[in-house]
């Protein structure tokens, strides 16, 4: 269990990034009352896909080790390749949420300023990676997910404190409205949130630092507790927004 703790950082600070600081609008707005049974079929659909991650491990690995054809080391490649691009795509952009909101709160937030503090991050990062290698990646992700944690925490409580205030108040507490959208427009929003409980495939990776069992509990324990954290957040939340 103690190498799983020390694996399951990785999948976490991945999976705990700021998509917790977008999700619960990008819900109330595209579903509403629905927040909740949205997020479950997106933690639902990621725990299938973490399902074919772990098997990966299990057993694709060891084939992949057995020198396999040419035609296969070709296919894994080019599917290393499309996670490369998907993951430079999801970095950059959760880097600018995160310089958005940084910005926003001393009034700077404009764009050359964004794109500048998202870059300062990318080099800062890349620097730790060349520099330290993945350990001193390892021990940055481990103080970014204490740091998110507390976070969540934080906006967890704040929330649940402004929902029991509305409860009490003579207007009592109200969900959000459903918002008029067509069913087209729906499906692609909530299928979009899948990106925010992406991570649980890093394991996949981690394969010099954890033996193989390690790495399907980490991935199967961070999606455990993020599917938790996902499922109750748009529900507490999803009233506040609605209010603030």
């Amino acid at each position: 269990m103690g190498q799983i703790a020390k694996a399951v950082t990785t999948p976490l600070a991945s999976i705990f990034g700021s998509g917790f600081l977008v999700i619960v609008p990008i819900l109330a707005g595209a579903v509403g009352p629905y927040s909740v049974i949205a997020m479950v079929a997106v933690c639902a659909l990621a725990i299938a896909v973490g399902a074919v991650i772990r098997f990966n491990i299990a057993h694709a690995e060891p084939a992949l080790a057995a020198k396999p054809k040419e035609s296969t080391l070709s296919f894994e490649r080019s599917s290393d390749l499309a996670l490369i691009l998907a993951y430079v795509i999801s970095v950059c952009l959760y880097l600018h949420i995160l310089s958005s909101f940084a910005l926003g709160g001393l009034g700077i937030d404009k764009g050359i300023n964004e794109d500048l503090l998202t870059s300062a991050v990318i080099v800062a990062i890349t620097a730790i990676g060349v520099t330290k290698g993945l350990k001193g990646l390892a021990v940055l992700e481990k103080w970014a997910l204490y740091i998110t944690l507390a976070i969540i925490l934080l906006l967890f409580l704040g929330f649940a404190y402004h929902d029991w205030g509305v409860w009490r108040s003579p207007t009592g507490l109200e969900l959000p409205k459903m918002p008029d959208r067509t069913a087209w427009e729906i499906l692609t929003i909530v299928a979009g949130t899948l990106i925010v409980v992406q991570g649980f495939e890093t394991p996949r990776y981690l394969g010099k630092l954890f033996d193989a069992k390690t790495r399907i509990g980490a991935s199967r324990l961070s999606q455990i507790i993020s599917t938790a954290w996902r499922s109750i957040l748009p529900g507490t939340s999803s009233s506040s927004m609605e209010k603030l």
